[in-house]
């Protein structure tokens, strides 16, 4: 209990202690040892861009999603788990931000903080698998096995919020992010002066959870705070 209570309070202050500052263009030297491991892990991952002049470092003027995105607009094929190739973008841009492609390797169930925390203290009160956990900003990025290519296509739910990271904020309720989608990996910088970090003791030394019953708990955990799922349950569960 002393355990879940420390992780539960660690979250909250990840999630509502920013100091709002834009952090100065620094390289953050945990990045490239934590992008190796996740490649390690089997996760494709590919360059994104970094906060820079208070907003962006892509070339895109007034970029409406500041560091949240892909350099590359081919990031799809572009992700990959070769280090080579992982080393010479470490190399060649020491700020940027990676993602990592869900729908391949693991699959991502990305949900508001307050109710991740919720489910995190039902998961371990109930010793269930309870895989990586990261957290960015005010949402929990729970990792697990993936389904993103199920042998029925009528077990694969497309859907084109998930496909966006960035609308999170218009759409706040839970989503799973599979083919076709990404999400940043630790320790991404944002604008607002937040970093995305593995949750103490559940980053990638842990093996990935069946999606379903972490998904079960998770959509119970949003009803409780109104958050409406993006579709109908019943879709999600086929």
């Amino acid at each position: 209990m002393a355990g879940k209570s420390r992780l539960s309070e660690w979250v909250r202050r990840r999630t509502e202690g920013a100091s709002g500052a834009p952090r100065a263009a620094e390289p953050d030297l945990r990045r490239d040892p934590l992008v190796r491991a996740a490649a390690t892990a089997g996760f494709p991952v590919a360059p994104a861009a970094h906060p820079a002049n208070f907003g962006c470092s892509c070339e895109r003027i007034g970029c409406p999603i500041p560091a949240v995105h892909p350099v590359s607009l081919a990031w799809q094929t572009q992700a990959s788990t070769d280090m080579d190739k992982i080393d010479h973008w470490l190399r060649t841009d020491p700020l940027a931000n990676f993602v990592t492609a869900t729908g391949i390797a693991h699959d991502v169930l990305d949900v508001p903080a307050e109710a991740g925390r919720l489910a995190i203290e039902r998961l371990i009160a109930d010793g269930a698998t309870l895989g990586p956990v990261a957290a960015r900003a005010d949402r929990l990025l729970f990792f697990t096995e993936t389904r993103g290519n199920p042998a029925d296509e009528d077990e694969w739910w497309p859907c084109e919020l998930d496909s966006h990271p960035e609308t999170a904020e218009e759409h706040p309720g839970i989503r799973w992010h599979s083919r076709g989608s990404y999400v940043l990996l630790p320790p991404s910088r944002l604008p607002s002066g937040h970093t995305v970090e593995w949750l103490p003791q559940h980053d990638l030394d842990l093996p990935l959870p069946d999606p379903l019953p972490v998904l079960d708990v998770l959509s119970d955990a949003c009803a409780q705070f109104s958050y409406e799922p993006e579709r109908e349950p019943a879709t999600w569960l086929r």
